[in-house]
């Protein structure tokens, strides 16, 4: 059982998903959580209520990822009402197929902007306030996919890719103050935006086949790995990438 009690968590794309799975873990394990959102009124809402439920406070933002100052005002309002920020998530982010010759500049940046702009800005503004406490841990969600490429994929790929190398960076960067960063690679899990593949009969099939424990993973077993990297447990563990994909980064 994690312990979390006193620490205060904030996670962008908080409110559906590995985002929301991972928010109530923290709070079940007594942390308080504040999150982001980009649309969804009534799931942060109804996300609010479920991190309240274990007696924890929570704090919703709407926001556009990667705007400068909506991320800065979350932060600033983390830290005015609860003092300090311990860890961050950054989970926010889009997976939308094209093929590169017909991909507009348009989508490109967009799947850049939302998965890996919005990561730089919870970096940028979460290590000002770790500095200061000269402590902190940061965990990106990057992909299977950052670490091999995905066929009709390539800017989602390149924009996880990118989150790795960036996880890796910072690791040394930031080390002198006591500030771990890690990511989580995902591969399949069973979430809105996976759902239309998972239902699909034939590319469900196709899914299994190509995960060795034959099947897409659940978002609480992500957010468990989250949990994990951001504990005490993980204390000497910094700039790892740590695979949760039941397999399927070893597979072609």
């Amino acid at each position: 059982m994690f312990d979390f009690k006193e620490k205060n968590v904030l996670i962008t794309g908080g409110s559906r998903g590995i985002g929301l799975a991972t928010a109530l873990a923290f709070a079940n394990a007594g942390a308080n959580v504040a999150f982001t959102y980009h649309s969804d009124d009534v799931a942060a809402a109804s996300a609010v209520k479920g991190i309240q439920q274990f007696g924890v406070k929570a704090l919703s933002a709407k926001v556009n990822f990667s705007e400068e100052t909506d991320l800065s005002r979350i932060i600033e309002d983390v830290i005015k009402n609860w003092g300090s920020l311990d860890i961050a998530i950054g989970n926010a982010g889009i997976w939308k197929g094209a093929l590169v010759q017909d991909m507009s500049v348009e989508e490109y940046r967009e799947t850049m902007d939302v998965n890996m702009t919005g990561t730089f800005l919870l970096a940028k503004f979460s290590a000002q306030q770790m500095i200061k406490q000269r402590s902190g841990s940061m965990v990106f969600i990057s992909s299977t996919a950052g670490q091999r490429g995905e066929s009709q994929h390539s800017h989602y790929a390149a924009s996880k890719g990118a989150q790795i190398s960036f996880t890796k960076s910072l690791a040394v960067e930031l080390a002198p103050y006591n500030i771990r960063v890690n990511s989580v690679a995902p591969g399949w899990v069973n979430t809105d935006m996976t759902s239309a593949a998972l239902t699909d009969p034939e590319e469900s099939q196709r899914i299994k086949t190509v995960v060795p424990l034959a099947r897409a993973g659940q978002p609480h077993e992500i957010a468990n790995a989250v949990l994990f990297l951001a504990s005490p447990l993980a204390s000497y563990i910094t700039g790892e990438i740590l695979n949760v994909n039941g397999g399927m980064v070893l597979c072609g």
